[in-house]
């Protein structure tokens, strides 16, 4: 069987005129994946963009395990929060999708 992995996944309607901000911020070498780094067990992020609907993304938040997550969120809490604040400006509505066990490569 293949590695299994912790994974949490959110989905977001970003409003129209914050399209490019909330790409900048939330992708690759965005703000939140350089937070995301500074903890242990931080494995990658990927960052879908809907193509029937262009304002719906998707976030899959990769990590060894969901304690390293949780880890993370304790030690980074106030960056995490200053952060998750500035960013509510940019959605119509952010849904968490869950909390899953992966397997993958």
């Amino acid at each position: 069987m293949s590695k299994r992995t912790f994974v949490y996944i959110w989905e977001y309607h970003v409003k129209e005129e914050f399209l490019s901000e909330f790409e900048t911020l939330y992708g690759p070498d965005g703000d939140w994946v350089r937070l995301f780094k500074k903890a242990n067990g931080y494995i990658s992020t990927d960052f879908y963009q809907d193509i029937s609907h262009t304002n719906r993304f998707i976030t899959v938040d990769s990590w060894n395990t969901k304690e390293d997550r949780d880890n993370f969120r304790a030690k980074f809490s106030k960056e995490f929060e200053l952060l998750d604040e500035y960013c509510e400006r940019f959605t119509e509505e952010e849904k968490f999708i869950g909390d899953f066990n992966g397997y993958g490569k």
